[in-house]
């Protein structure tokens, strides 16, 4: 069951503005991960559900947060279906993240109470969304809508929040492109989740660059 209410959640990814995400099937390492973007200041995080045994690594991973990293709220990603949804749910997940716009995990994440945050491409998707009770929808992939669609979508809708994934990356510059369109959020992974020469990943730099990219946004909206 969810430890924070889709308000809550919703919120903190307002004035964080920033979901660190990512996919490894080995759950220490996951944990490491997890505990770096922690230590970097993030207080959430989406593992995206794109392997074999996710689920478990997940459950693990979210048990682990809420021994070891108070604060620290749990979601998942790469959801396709209400079955996926549920099961996510009922292992601790806080909120869910889709690729696409789909009624059936609308309706299990709004019984729960559960934020849910649809993939959209149009903005008849995003007012669908809307109607459907998605406090913030996810612009995937970002890196082919860009900046530009997030002001056209505002114009006619400034109440839409708006939370790219795909094409967002730790530097001022483009952090400085997607919040003057007027993003919520930003959705960060492969950009983020640094990795050495021999395919490892680098906690020391994801630490950092976790801190330093939450800090950018902070002096961006100032």
């Amino acid at each position: 069951m969810a430890q924070f209410t889709r308000i809550e959640v919703a919120q903190i990814m307002k004035e964080s503005g920033m979901v660190p995400l990512f996919f490894n099937s080995d759950a220490e390492v996951a944990k490491k991960v997890l505990k770096a973007c922690y230590d970097g200041g993030a207080r959430l995080m989406e593992f995206t559900n794109r392997g074999d045994f996710a689920l478990e690594v997940f459950t693990e991973l979210t048990k682990y947060a809420i021994k070891e990293l108070p604060g620290m709220i749990m979601g998942v990603g790469s959801v396709t279906d209400a079955g996926a949804a549920s099961a996510y749910m009922l292992n601790g997940a806080n909120f869910v993240v889709t690729p696409v716009l789909r009624e059936d995990i609308a309706i299990v994440c709004n019984r729960r109470k559960v934020l849910w945050s649809p993939g959209c491409g149009s903005l008849t998707e995003i007012a669908k969304a809307e109607e459907m009770g998605a406090e913030i929808v996810k612009l995937f992939p970002g890196s082919t809508y860009g900046p530009d669609f997030v002001k056209g979508v505002l114009a006619p809708q400034p109440w839409t929040s708006i939370m790219p994934t795909g094409g967002v990356s730790p530097t001022k510059e483009n952090l400085k492109g997607w919040f003057d369109a007027g993003v919520t959020c930003v959705g960060m992974g492969s950009q983020l989740m640094a990795k050495h020469a021999d395919g490892s990943f680098d906690y020391v730099k994801i630490e950092q660059q976790t801190r330093d990219a939450l800090e950018i946004i902070k002096t961006l909206r100032r």
